[in-house]
């Protein structure tokens, strides 16, 4: 099984509707006693200008961003290889984001 970092950047197949993409992984911490989970959010080319959106340059990822609106939770067997690291200031905006979407604590 692959074993992910956060702030690194997956190939996800994310099944038959939603493809196979680049994601980043924002949750990997897996305990024997936990389902073996990673969260993440996709890489899409295709921006709208929204503001979920965080328009990023990645080294070894096409021109686009990452989409907050698009948390998704998967398996870890789902992870099929690493495609790029984010550094910590590209994290945090990314991380933004995520908390922009979900709403206020």
């Amino acid at each position: 099984m692959p074993v992910a970092k956060r702030g690194e950047v997956w190939q996800v197949d994310f099944g038959l509707a939603a493809k196979v993409r680049p994601a980043l992984v924002l949750g990997c911490d897996i305990a024997d006693e936990d389902r073996v989970l990673v969260a993440v959010v996709y890489h899409t080319r295709s921006l709208r200008g929204s503001r979920y959106e965080v328009p990023m340059k990645v080294p070894g990822l096409d021109e686009g961003g990452f989409d907050a609106q698009s948390l998704y939770t998967i398996p870890a067997v789902k992870l099929i290889r690493r495609r790029a690291v984010l550094n910590p200031s590209q994290l945090r905006l990314v991380e933004e984001k995520v908390r922009l979407w979900l709403g206020p604590a």
